[in-house]
């Protein structure tokens, strides 16, 4: 918690101790007396139960603090985490969708909300008209699906223009949405804050949003102060937001995730030419290691710049020059004329203008 660290992974740490714990304690050690070879030991033995070396990895890393803190806090005099690398990683690249791909996922129909209203049934017993009543419920039913519509359109447009994290759009506040400015405040992991871009159609989508959204909502005389929220103006849930955007995929033909959308920005920004830095800060890493997995797509793209421009990045290109360096050298060959030296023999004349005969051999 002093690191700032989300909720979310301070209990993915805490997880990570417990089974460090629950490995000791068979074998009578605790935390405070495991040794550097019982670590290695553990660390072998998830690896051969089949986990991956990232899993691994991030678990040693929640040890390596754990221990760290009680060797500053002068609980142990060793700290067993010492001389143990992390497990050999393979760099997975993310995945990304491509702009048609992504254009179709965000433009896709997000109709079809479960609503959990239920239709009133009761109003013969009541004595009521019915009609009127189901009719007034039926209109209710459709400006909260538009109002979610507008929400889950507002929202995927904001993961993808901002490249933000799922977390980062749930804890997103109406207060730090500057639509008039272009950009919004965010809170990523540390709790540490930055500012990112809107592009004019996650603008457009946010003012429609706040505008004929947002109120429905949130419900009349409440006051909430998250952008984006569920029915009755509670705070949307990470689970929810995979949902829409898995929603909205299967209703482009395409699987697809919150990060997916996060990865395919940054992609795009960098296929398009922007440069790793400006991609960093707007994706909030805190080291450019970090962003560095993005490239293989500026790679691709200075290649082809590369080709383009080049004097000599073809074959067929340098044949060409070198060609043309001949002809220079060598005017007669750019005229058409046949070089002296293959040229055929003359018969010599003689005296008096006639041939001279050649001896036949």
């Amino acid at each position: 918690m002093e690191k700032g660290l989300a909720p979310l992974t301070v209990s993915s740490y805490e997880g990570d101790l417990k089974l460090w714990a629950s490995w000791l304690a068979p074998r009578r050690k605790t935390l405070l007396a495991a040794r550097r070879e019982e670590l290695q030991a553990w660390l072998q033995s998830l690896l051969g139960h089949g986990m991956d070396a990232r899993s691994v990895a991030r678990k040693l890393s929640a040890v390596r603090g754990f221990y760290r803190y009680l060797l500053l806090d002068k609980r142990i005099a060793h700290d067993p985490t010492l001389e143990i690398d992390s497990p050999r990683q393979w760099k997975v690249l993310p995945k990304a969708l491509s702009e048609e791909e992504t254009a179709a996922l965000i433009e896709s129909p997000t109709s079809g909300v479960a609503l959990h209203s239920k239709a009133p049934h009761e109003a013969e017993a009541t004595g009521s008209p019915a009609r009127p009543l189901l009719a007034c419920w039926g209109e209710k039913r459709s400006r909260i699906a538009h109002a979610l519509e507008l929400r889950d359109r507002a929202m995927l447009e904001v993961l993808y223009s901002a490249a933000v994290r799922v977390s980062e759009v749930v804890n997103a506040r109406i207060v730090d949405t500057k639509l008039e400015l272009g950009y919004m405040l965010v809170r990523g992991k540390g709790d540490k804050e930055r500012i990112v871009p809107l592009g004019a159609p996650a603008q457009e989508a946010l003012h429609a949003y706040l505008r004929d959204g947002r109120p429905l909502l949130i419900g009349r005389g409440k006051t909430a102060p998250e952008l984006f929220l569920a029915r009755g103006g509670h705070k949307l849930t990470r689970e929810r937001i995979w949902m829409i955007v898995e929603r909205a995929g299967r209703a482009a033909g395409r699987h697809a995730s919150p990060h997916m959308l996060r990865h395919s920005a940054a992609t795009h920004m960098v296929s398009h030419g922007a440069d790793l830095r400006t991609v960093q800060t707007v994706l909030g890493h805190a080291d450019i290691s970090t962003t560095q997995i993005y490239t293989h797509v500026a790679l691709d793209r200075l290649q082809k710049v590369y080709e383009a421009h080049h004097p000599r990045a073809k074959l067929s290109r340098v044949a060409d020059v070198s060609e043309a360096g001949a002809r220079r050298r060598n005017p007669e060959r750019s005229e058409g004329a046949t070089p002296a030296a293959t040229a055929p023999l003359k018969p010599q004349e003689v005296g008096n203008g006639a041939p001279a005969k050649v001896s036949e051999r």
